[in-house]
C-alpha cells in the first residue's frame, strides 16, 4: 500500500483498458489521478467510482494529438492537484495493414495518437514536471515496438518510434539534471477493449483469441493489472535506478 502516496499522476487513455488499471491502481496506492481519455462518459464514471471509493480523481476530456489540449490537460491537473509527479502516455490506436495496402490516412491518423501524443505528453510532462522537482514518464509501447508484423505495419512503426522517443527523453533528462525518469513499457496482448475491437473487425473474437492465447508461452493473453503494476513500479520510487529502459511484459511472447 502507498506505493505512491503523496503523489499526482496524469493517465491518458484512461477510461478503460490499460489506463483504467493504472488509474484505479494508482488511487489505491495514495496517488491522486487525472484521468484523461476523449471517452467522457467512461472517464467520468472512472473518476466518480475513485472518488466515492475514498481516493482522488479528476476527468479530463483530452486528445493528445492536439498541442493545445496537452496544455489544458496539464493546467486542469495543475489547478486541481497542484502539483504533477508521473505521466502515463498510454492512449493509442491499434490499426492493422500491411505496408502495401495501409493508407497514408490510416498511417497518419495513428501517427498522431500513437506518436504525437506521446511525444507531447513526454515534451510537456518534462516542462511541468521539473518545476516540482523531478518525477517519472511511463510511455506504452508494445512487443510490436520490439519485433515486426508483416500486418502491422504503421502500428509497428509507432511503438518502436515510442521506444526511442523514452531513450532520447532519458538521456536528455538525466544529463540536463531534471530527476525526471523515462521509460517505456512493452505489453504483450492484453484482453482489452481495444483488442477485443481488433478481433470483433477480424471476424470472430472467440477463435481470434485462441490464436493470441497461443502465441503466449505461458498459454494466455494478459490482464490490464499484469500491465499497471509494472507501470506502477516505474512511476514510484521503487525504480529510482531506471531510465531509459524497457520493461516487457509479454507472457514470453518476445522470448521465443
Amino acid at each position: 500500500m502507498n506505493r505512491v502516496k503523496g503523489k499526482v499522476g496524469l493517465v491518458t487513455g484512461g477510461a478503460m483498458g490499460i489506463g483504467e488499471a493504472c488509474a484505479r491502481l494508482f488511487a489505491s496506492e495514495g496517488a491522486a489521478v487525472a484521468i484523461s481519455d476523449v471517452n467522457v462518459e467512461q472517464g467520468s464514471a472512472l473518476a466518480e467510482q475513485i472518488n466515492c471509493g475514498g481516493g482522488a480523481a479528476v476527468f479530463i476530456e483530452h486528445d493528445v494529438s492536439e498541442e493545445s489540449a496537452w496544455r489544458r490537460a496539464i493546467e486542469k491537473t495543475l489547478a486541481k492537484f497542484g502539483r504533477l509527479d508521473i505521466v502515463v502516455n498510454n492512449a493509442g490506436l491499434g490499426i492493422g495493414g500491411d505496408v502495401e495496402h495501409a493508407t497514408l490516412d490510416e498511417w497518419r491518423r495513428l501517427m498522431r495518437v500513437n506518436l504525437d501524443g506521446v511525444f507531447l505528453g513526454t515534451k510537456y510532462g518534462v516542462q511541468t514536471l521539473k518545476r516540482f522537482g523531478g518525477g517519472s514518464i511511463v510511455n506504452l509501447s508494445s512487443i510490436e515496438g520490439l519485433v515486426g508484423d508483416p500486418n502491422l505495419a504503421a502500428y509497428n512503426s509507432s511503438k518502436g518510434g515510442v521506444r526511442l522517443l523514452t531513450k532520447s527523453a532519458a538521456l536528455y533528462c538525466a544529463k540536463a539534471g531534471y530527476k525526471i525518469r523515462v521509460n517505456s513499457v512493452h505489453p504483450g496482448y492484453i484482453w482489452t477493449p481495444m483488442v477485443e475491437h481488433y478481433l470483433r473487425e477480424a471476424g470472430d473474437v472467440e477463435a481470434g483469441r485462441k490464436q493470441l492465447d497461443a502465441l503466449h508461452p505461458v498459454g494466455h493473453v494478459g490482464e490490464p493489472n499484469d500491465i499497471a503494476y509494472g507501470v506502477l513500479y516505474l512511476a514510484s520510487d521503487e525504480s529510482k535506478f531506471m531510465t531509459g529502459a524497457e520493461l516487457v511484459i509479454d507472457g514470453g511472447y518476445t522470448a521465443q
